[in-house]
């Protein structure tokens, strides 16, 4: 929250004398026991019970209303506890006061051996409730489902013209939004709602307005963060919202397991909805990369190097230069750095095993 300045209000007089500390007990005492019985002496009070708390500074004050009071900021403050002396923050918001300020606002009201407990500034907080862009638009969503051929509540989403902030409203205010008036649009989806709120300030010049358009939405993956092309996709480089269905294209992303492991295919941007067409298989082999290139014949497995002539995915066929025999073969991608090819000799002799051996005859 943003500190702001308390400011001190106007002199507010007073039309009760407040008299010393010890005057008003004296006259709360005499008031306690007057009548016409007697009552019975109680046994003295130990000395640390006999000796009265004095007034005392608070470090942290909550307020309600639009005063901050005596009795807000010190303890034991007696009869001039009600007394207002500054203004509050606005609601929601919170304000220091210098201790000295403190001192010399209650000096008049007869607050006589004030204990400031060191400390240097009092915090006040104004105390409010909240209100939300999600319940204004919870709201709005619950008068409009099914309505007008929209789609229930769970599948509609709002999005308002200007920006949204929190509105604070005092503590006592109403919870329930009430609409006080509703324009839609079905053609275009447009609305335009006003609210009133019980109990609040807030709507003493007038109703809240609000304006926006509503559609009906679907999950969709969203970036959370820039995505550098070719980089890998993480689960914490996206999140599931929800997303107007108009906006989305065909191949969309909906949900984080169609995107993890892969790569991105050009470079993405934080609030971006995930297309399949944005991501390919992650190159697991680079060109001009030196690679582990396995080559198979029956009964024989052996492991050689070789050079990439091209890049590739896991799955993918691309040439290879056996840096030894210097030919170039075709090989799958298996791995990081590792590829695999079967010997084309090795079909051909299994091709000619298949094969009549020609009889003498026939010489």
């Amino acid at each position: 929250m943003n500190a702001i300045t308390i400011f001190i209000a106007a002199p507010i007089a007073l039309l009760t004398f407040v008299m010393p500390a010890a005057a008003q007990q004296a006259d709360t005492l005499d008031a306690r026991f007057s009548g016409s019985f007697a009552v019975a002496a109680a046994p003295p009070a130990p000395a640390a019970e006999q000796k009265l708390a004095g007034p005392a500074l608070k470090a942290q004050a909550t307020v309600t209303g639009d005063l901050v009071r005596i009795g807000d900021l010190i303890d034991n403050a007696g009869a001039a506890a009600d007394v207002p002396i500054f203004r509050a923050p606005n609601l929601g918001y919170t304000g220091n006061v210098p201790a000295s300020r403190v001192v010399d606002a209650v000096r008049p009201h007869h607050i006589i051996g004030l204990d400031t407990r060191g400390i240097a500034e009092v915090v006040v907080t104004r105390a409010s409730q909240t209100v939300t862009s999600k319940d204004i638009e919870a709201r709005i969503v619950r008068a409009l489902a099914g309505q007008y051929g929209l789609a229930d509540a769970g599948s509609l989403g709002v999005i308002f013209d200007n920006d949204m902030r929190t509105l604070h409203v005092e503590p006592g205010a109403s919870a329930d939004l009430r609409i006080a008036r509703l324009t839609f649009e079905p053609r275009t989806g447009r609305f335009d709602v006003w609210f009133d709120l019980a109990g609040t300030t807030a709507t003493r010049r007038g109703p809240m307005r609000f304006t926006g358009s509503i559609a009906e939405t679907v999950e969709a993956a969203m970036l959370t963060r820039q995505i550098a092309q070719g980089e890998v996709l993480k689960a914490s480089d996206m999140t599931i919202t929800r997303r107007p269905k108009a906006e989305l294209t065909a191949g969309g992303v909906i949900s984080a397991e169609q995107a993890i492991g892969l790569a991105s295919r050009r470079m993405l941007r934080a609030g971006q909805v995930i297309r399949q067409a944005d991501l390919i298989k992650p190159e697991l082999v680079q060109r001009n990369e030196t690679v582990m290139l396995t080559y198979e014949v029956p009964g024989i497995r052996l492991t050689l190097r070789g050079k990439a002539l091209e890049s590739g995915a896991h799955g993918d066929v691309i040439s290879v230069l056996n840096v030894q025999s210097n030919k170039t073969i075709q090989a799958t991608v298996t791995g990081p750095g590792r590829v695999s090819a079967i010997a084309a000799t090795s079909r051909v002799a299994v091709n000619a095993s298949n094969r009549p051996i020609p009889s003498s005859s026939a010489r």
